[in-house]
């Protein structure tokens, strides 16, 4: 019954949209230890939530206690390449392309739950069950790789030797004994080091180990404090995200484009003009990002990757709205307001962080403003060199 199940299963999770689909035993973690490693060595920055969820993560049965199988499975969210002439463009942000569309979490998280429904419907006995989707305490690349579904390169991503690794991962546990397959493994890097030399900020600092730190996906999405001076000129027009290593990777050459319509670009996704973004108010924020991956960033954290990345562009066309970025709410958007002013330079730029200095209160965002001042005089004393 187990070995019928198991392919019932597996031909519902393929109608699903579900491309890729393994299942094996529960066990305990292999990897937990190198896991905990990275957590100790600082690698995972302020995400302090990784660390409290620690020990769920040493066993899926901790997650749920009668778990008998897992079932992996990963849905593709690879839809087009952005025109290279907007991809270049300064004055153009580049998003991540799996926020191009609808938030994954909502979209898989229902087809899981159909699973479910099938299985319930289908199986000879009850049983319980749990489904996590990006969202849960659980090592999802390593029960991934167990499953067959690709190996984990040297980015940290999991690549399928057949279709590369625009893949969008996800877990059913269960509390039946489902038949396994062990089909042989496949695939590897190799030699192949593209993406640890294409990263912009050095993040990937040997083969399969990331500093998250470093990492402008996680600079632009997780992180919600300043991003550090140093970092910012690496990210340039990268405003939520980042595949570069993804980008560079050869196996991705193998993509096919998903058919699932959620994943499609929405409107204005597409390299969005960096201009049209900046001085978003919260409720405008909130209406185009409604049922999106970015509102993940919230507001402050989505325009301070704009402004970051409008002090990158460096056109003087963009201070009237860095002026009014300035006299924000939030010191956050403030502080990095003062810093692209600085890196554009100008008599206007210089007049309003000026004004702005002498009524500012926040500590932080008048460090930031001095620290700006300085570069735009620093600059005026070289051209008269």
């Amino acid at each position: 019954m187990t070995d019928t199940l198991t392919r019932q299963i597996q031909t519902r999770a393929h109608e699903l949209g579900f491309e890729l689909v393994g299942i094996i035993p529960a066990e305990q973690s292999q990897t937990i230890q190198r896991y905990r490693q990275w957590i100790e060595s600082g690698y995972a920055g302020k995400m302090g939530y990784l660390e409290r969820h620690l020990p769920l993560k040493e066993d899926t049965r901790r997650l749920l206690e009668e778990t008998k199988s897992i079932i992996s499975l990963a849905m593709n969210y690879y839809t087009l390449d952005t025109p290279k002439t907007l991809a270049e463009d300064p004055s153009r942000g580049q998003i991540s392309r799996y926020a191009w569309g609808d938030d994954y979490h909502d979209v898989i998280r229902e087809r899981l739950l159909l699973l479910v429904e099938f299985i319930k419907d289908t199986a000879e006995t009850e049983f319980k069950s749990r489904v996590f989707v990006d969202s849960g305490p659980i090592l999802e690349r390593e029960y991934a790789q167990k499953a067959n579904l690709g190996w984990i390169g040297k980015n940290t991503n999991l690549i399928n030797w057949r279709s590369g690794s625009w893949y969008f991962l996800a877990e059913v546990l269960v509390s039946i004994e489902l038949e396994t397959e062990t089909q042989p493994f496949r695939g590897s890097c190799g030699t192949c080091t593209k993406c640890i030399e294409a990263c912009p900020t050095d993040a990937i600092i040997e083969p399969n180990l990331l500093d998250s730190r470093l990492c402008i996906s996680y600079l632009t999405i997780e992180l919600k404090d300043s991003i550090p001076k140093e970092l910012r000129p690496e990210i340039g027009n990268l405003i939520f995200g980042c595949d570069i290593c993804q980008e560079v990777c050869p196996w991705n050459s193998k993509a096919s484009p998903t058919t699932e319509p959620a994943f499609q670009p929405r409107d204005g996704n597409l390299a969005p003009e960096l201009l049209n973004l900046i001085n978003m108010t919260q409720s405008e924020f909130s209406k185009k990002y409604k049922g999106s991956p970015i509102k993940r960033a919230k507001r402050r954290g989505f325009l301070r990757n704009v402004i970051v990345a409008i002090g990158n562009w460096r056109s003087r066309a963009a201070v009237p709205a860095l002026k009014k970025a300035l006299t924000d709410d939030e010191p956050l958007i403030r502080g990095h307001a003062a810093w692209a002013l600085g890196q554009i330079g100008g008599e206007n730029a210089e007049q309003a962080l000026e004004t702005q200095l002498v009524c500012e209160n926040d500590s932080e965002v008048i460090s930031e403003i001095q620290d700006a001042l300085q570069v735009t005089a620093d600059r005026r004393g070289n051209l008269w060199h």
